[in-house]
């Protein structure tokens, strides 16, 4: 499993990174996603969390030359991710931009985003529920979901109530 920074920011701004370990067990970030969240991101969600984590594992990617092509139109924590994930053939990619996940599914990588990693926990009964968890990252965490997304997701869930 490779992680992009979004997942590790935005569940360590709502106090659940803790949910990739149980979920995933070992993560695995390339230096650049090391570089945002830990070194640039000095006081920010995630920083602290991150670099005490035994579980998530820096790793260096090989592959320059798709690293260099991905940063054309990927920042560099998304371009090394997804080239992360491709040389070590990585069961999943934990990504949640548009572009970068297209790129991944171009690639032919799997990949899910924060949204699919609460539906993964609420799945195994690590969460009882996504709407307080969706609610938080949006509120707490500032992150963006569609509120036609939003409603889908609860509506399919069971979690959304009609008079809402």
């Amino acid at each position: 499993i490779v992680s992009n920074s979004s997942p590790l920011i935005n569940l360590s701004a709502i106090n659940q990174l803790e949910l990739l370990r149980m979920i995933y067990g070992e993560i695995a970030i390339p230096y650049a996603v090391w570089d945002e969240v830990v070194v640039k991101g000095k006081g920010q969600p995630g920083a602290k969390n991150v670099k005490n984590a035994n579980w998530i594992k820096k790793m260096k990617v090989d592959n320059v030359h798709l690293v260099e092509s991905l940063a054309l139109t990927l920042d560099n924590g998304e371009a090394e991710a997804i080239a992360l994930a491709k040389e070590r053939n990585a069961e999943l990619l934990l990504i949640d931009e548009k572009l970068a996940r297209a790129m991944a599914k171009h690639l032919g990588i799997k990949y899910i985003g924060l949204l699919g990693i609460l539906k993964e926990a609420k799945s195994r009964g690590l969460i009882i529920g996504m709407k307080p968890y969706m609610n938080s990252l949006r509120t707490v965490a500032g992150f963006w979901v569609a509120e036609n997304v939003y409603k889908d997701i609860l509506s399919i869930e069971g979690e959304w109530e009609t008079n809402e």
